[in-house]
């Protein structure tokens, strides 16, 4: 067994944890290490208008649709995918199935208790960091707040709710005092979590099968915490990097949107963390996130997605995506020109993000509007649009009758997890599958 093996050892118990890679590299180790490989996942709620963001012919001689012209700059950096789906029938709050492959109500009973795919990376990258991951939402709350980040033990990881907290967690370091009283509290919680384990132990033996998967989960969650303590304790008197302006505030989605995405960009350059994941808006229609569509001079996003079954609604719902699709693009251009730290290149080189919806329009779970980018030094094969049905779709104003991606499939869609599959493994885990995953997409 390695040396740089490291324990959690409490009342006689011995817990293995990761290989935690920050533990060993001193800051000098740092400038002469490899550059760091990083995901972003990027999702909004109510997908894209499909007849203005999927292109008409496939591979590399696709054509520029009006959704996708807000991102034409990035076309040899961008791949383009459709029937890519869960198979899941999601309708409201199916973004929660978006980075899982699984509904939340049937974690339990998977054998990776439904981890999403940026905590299944950051289990594998992010113990480098100060942060393993970034969770961003716009707001809170189980049926509003972010709902995309899972834990291997089914439990929905808290977003960052703005800018403002996101921005006090990258730049803000706490006072001696505080630094101190922060520790008390962690060993605090190790004791805490020390004296449950036992009287959980002592109950194994009298437990049938159910109750002895549930105590697995519980175990599991003990894992995850004791695993972020041991990385919140190391990281309490390491400083953070000095923040590049004023604390902003919080001011409501329409103004916090590229603020978010450029504090993003600027975790990623400290190295504060190496995954992140952003959902934009809440399904619900509830709260001022909901208000993002006054960005482009309409009122609710949910309503706007809702009625484009009126005479024009097509034509607004897709302003609205192409200002979400020209925010995506900003953000990709701001990694494109921001220089890889202490190494060569552009950061978006090395940063694999993702972009896309659990619905391809209002709330149909079926055939996801995706968009993969950067990672050009991990492997990935960009400027193509990958359509694995080979059937297109011709989008017009509302006739009264079935939209044609409406209508019964005419081919057979793929696990998105067989793209989930690709990215971790091109990110270099050493993983075989991920949720019902049947293979890797070698197309890109």
């Amino acid at each position: 067994m390695s040396s740089r093996r490291r324990f959690l050892k409490s009342a006689g118990v011995l817990i293995a944890l990761p290989h935690l890679e920050s533990l060993d590299l001193q800051a000098s180790d740092r400038k002469t290490a490899a550059p760091p490989v990083r995901m972003v996942c990027v999702g909004n709620e109510f997908g894209m208008y499909p007849g203005a963001f999927w292109p008409q012919t496939f591979g590399q001689e696709y054509e520029l649709t009006p959704l996708l012209k807000p991102l034409g700059q990035h076309r040899n950096d961008l791949t383009v995918f459709s029937h890519l789906d869960h198979g899941l029938k999601g309708g409201h709050f199916a973004v929660h199935t978006f980075l899982t492959g699984i509904k939340s109500a049937d974690a339990r009973f998977a054998e990776d208790g439904g981890i999403s795919l940026d905590q299944r990376a950051a289990e594998h990258v992010g113990s480098q960091t100060r942060f393993p991951s970034l969770t961003i939402g716009s707001e809170g709350g189980l049926h509003g707040g972010c709902q995309m980040s899972w834990t291997r033990a089914g439990t929905r990881v808290p977003p960052i709710p703005g800018p403002r907290e996101l921005f006090r967690a990258l730049f803000l370091n706490e006072s001696k005092s505080a630094r101190a009283k922060a520790e008390d509290r962690i060993s605090l919680r190790n004791s805490i979590l020390d004296s449950v384990r036992e009287d959980a132990q002592s109950l194994r033996r009298r437990l049938n099968k159910s109750d002895s998967r549930k105590l697995e989960e519980y175990f599991s969650s003990v894992r995850d915490v004791e695993t972020r303590l041991q990385l919140e304790l190391q990281w309490q008197n390491v400083p953070k990097p000095t923040a590049p302006f004023e604390e902003p505030a919080n001011k409501g989605l329409t103004k916090d949107l590229p603020l978010i995405y450029d504090l993003m960009a600027l975790a990623l350059e400290t190295d504060s963390t190496r995954v992140a994941t952003y959902q934009i808006g809440r399904e619900n229609g509830v709260g001022r996130s909901d208000h993002l569509a006054r960005a482009v001079g309409f009122n609710l996003a949910h309503q706007l997605s809702h009625e484009t079954k009126e005479t024009g609604g097509w034509e607004r719902f897709a302003i609205y995506c192409g200002f979400l699709n020209e925010e995506y693009g900003r953000f990709l251009q701001r990694l494109r020109e921001t220089p890889e730290p202490n190494g060569e290149g552009a950061m978006l080189d090395n940063t694999l993000t993702f972009f896309g919806s659990a619905s391809s329009a209002f709330h149909l779970s079926r055939n996801y509007p995706l968009i993969l980018a950067g990672g050009k030094n991990l492997g990935f094969k960009h400027g193509q649009y990958i359509n694995h049905a080979g059937m297109n779709f011709q989008g017009g104003p509302w006739l009264g009758k079935r939209e044609p991606w409406q209508d019964e499939a005419k081919g057979e869609d793929l696990p998105l997890s067989n793209l989930y599959l690709t990215m971790l493994k091109r990110l270099g885990m050493p993983v075989k599958s991920f949720a019902d995953s049947s293979g890797v997409i070698d197309q890109v």
